[in-house]
């Protein structure tokens, strides 16, 4: 099965190529761009197209990350996720970027469980917790650092994460997280196909209107 994933939760804009069939990324591109991610993704899914030598035609599946991340980033990947898949009429999967981190945290760390931890700023962790398998040990959530905390203390395992810091004595994270996009393609190529996928958001959006210019509603 021929699959395309993309990636604009965080910083980075990624898509990749993948053939589940033969495990293997037969196209991948990433930028780190920080924002700006609707003007830059058509483009790196067109590299990553030409670096598998393959048609967008013989894609036979989507996957995309839908967070907990990025508001706009979120939006953004998702909505071109499930427009690709509409126009080839394939499946759309969507993988949370905490099931991406917990995975890539295993390849490193093998047989062990693991607990995803991203700074939410505002004083909140977004957390959740993996069994040596993979699978969920309870719900993705949006906590405060002195729950995350305890939380983190009673955990037998490997932490992962931007929010480290904040829950031990390791050093901060030296760049944002980020959410390798083979292991977005391998997860999303092993899940049966469901719902369409749709956004994590765990809390809601930190943009505020302005009240002062706000137009009253007739």
């Amino acid at each position: 099965m021929i699959v395309l994933a993309l990636d604009t939760a965080g910083v980075d804009c990624a898509a990749a190529v993948y053939d589940s069939g033969s495990d293997s990324v037969m196209g991948e591109v990433t930028e780190t761009i920080g924002r700006g991610h609707a003007e830059h993704l058509m483009h790196v899914v067109d590299e990553a197209l030409a670096k598998a030598n393959t048609a967008l035609s013989a894609v036979e599946r989507v996957v995309v990350t839908v967070g907990p991340g990025s508001f706009t980033g979120i939006r953004i990947g998702v909505a071109a996720a499930r427009g690709f898949a509409l126009s080839l009429n394939v499946p759309a999967i969507g993988v949370t970027t905490l099931e991406v981190m917990a995975a890539t945290a295993r390849t490193q760390n093998p047989g062990k469980s693991v607990l995803a931890a991203i700074d939410a700023k505002r004083e909140e962790i977004y957390l959740q917790s993996f069994d040596v398998d993979g699978n969920p040990l309870d719900e993705a959530r949006a906590v405060t650092i002195d729950e995350a905390q305890a939380i983190a203390a009673a955990f037998d395992g490997v932490v992962t994460g931007t929010a480290v810091a904040r829950l031990s004595d390791a050093p901060p994270a030296e760049r944002p997280d980020a959410f390798p996009i083979a292991i977005v393609a391998r997860l999303g190529a092993g899940k049966p196909a469901g719902e369409k996928p749709k956004p994590l958001y765990l809390r809601g959006p930190d943009a505020r209107p302005q009240a002062g210019y706000a137009v009253a509603r007739q």
